[in-house]
């Protein structure tokens, strides 16, 4: 796949973010526009490994088929790259934009190199497409009589919902919030995942026949026995809506939020009104903590940045991590290695 020596001759070169100086002052998409030539010297790095770790147990959780579309790609057939893409994945602008790549972690060029820039080449396929006008609804051409509901439109709602409905069922799926999209739609920060994109994406599934329910919460709004009564079947895909709760003196004061809470609330003023209603927990002029320096941390990290916080400290549960794989952590295992992620570039930027 890609290039027979391309490995040897290309490194890895990850598509820059925007300036942090920047991109800290608004809630717009972190990302910069696609290279083509970039990327097609990126996919030539894929090798032609025998057995793809990308794909295996410890790669991608949906077993894309990363060397096939990383050599259509670097062969600049992008149609081609998109329909393989579409083979495993029915939403890849959200994995190519929040997903950690475990694929990378898996590569084999990553046992004596750094890995093929997997993830971007995966977003840069996806983008494409919708570019071109190449993803289009595509309604089964028949119906069974079968009806299915669906608690719950994250991605994993979602998903269930798209394949249910290409298998010819009449899908519906219900949602407690007032927008299309659970975690997709309220968990992730606009600037990393624009909510254009989620609505998009929602809308070509509204497009091919699925039903969406907002603003219904199971349990209060609608009995869930009514739901089993009226349907053949009914998949529970509500997510980790209960937090990690912490048990410490000082727990309950003011000021102590959930991450989710805190994130929620600001997509959602966001959306409705870019900030201006007040309806969000505001971290302007405040001394920050956020407690965990994961994903949703460093969301929360951005996010008080961009309300333009004091002052910021994140602490992590865990001592740093050293900077290359220890021999306790081997390939193709994921690399716990230190690494920090772009709410950590701003602070850095803002603080020092």
């Amino acid at each position: 796949m890609g290039k027979d020596t391309g490995f040897k001759e290309f490194t890895r070169v990850v598509e820059p973010y925007r300036k942090a100086s920047e991109r800290i002052s608004d809630f717009e998409e972190i990302y910069t526009p696609h290279n083509e030539d970039h990327l097609k010297t990126q996919g030539a790095r894929c090798m032609n490994c025998g057995v793809p770790f990308c794909q295996s147990n410890n790669g991608c959780p949906v077993y894309n088929l990363i060397p096939e579309w990383n050599d259509l790609v670097y062969k600049g057939r992008w149609k081609d790259a998109l329909d393989r893409l579409h083979e495993t994945n029915n939403f890849p602008e959200f994995t190519g934009r929040v997903c950690p790549a475990p694929c990378e972690g898996a590569c084999v060029l990553g046992i004596t190199s750094p890995a093929v820039t997997i993830k971007n080449i995966e977003n840069a396929i996806i983008d494409r497409g919708f570019e071109e006008g190449w993803v289009v609804a595509n309604p089964p051409d028949q119906r069974t009589d079968k009806r299915i509901a669906i608690v719950g439109s994250g991605p994993a709602g979602l998903s269930a919902a798209a394949q249910l409905n290409q298998a010819g069922h009449n899908v519906v799926v219900y949602e407690k919030d007032d927008r299309i999209g659970g975690l997709l739609m309220y968990g992730i920060p606009n600037m990393k995942l624009d909510k254009a994109v989620v609505e998009r994406r929602v809308e070509l599934l509204r497009n091919e026949g699925i039903e969406f329910v907002p603003n219904a919460d199971i349990g209060r709004d609608i009995r869930i026995e009514q739901l089993i009564q009226d349907n053949d079947a009914v998949l529970l895909a509500t997510g980790a809506g209960k937090p990690r709760d912490l048990d410490i003196p000082g727990r309950q004061g003011q000021g102590v939020h959930f991450a989710m809470e805190f994130l929620t609330y600001n997509t959602k003023s966001y959306l409705d009104s870019e900030l201006k209603d007040g309806e969000f927990i505001s971290a302007k002029g405040k001394n920050v903590i956020v407690i965990g320096g994961g994903d949703t941390g460093t969301d929360c990290i951005g996010t008080s940045l961009r309300h333009g916080c004091k002052s910021l400290v994140n602490f992590e549960l865990f001592p740093q991590s050293p900077s290359d794989r220890d021999n306790n952590n081997p390939w193709p295992l994921w690399p716990n290695i230190h690494r920090i992620d772009y709410g950590h570039t701003e602070a850095k930027q803002k603080f020092g």
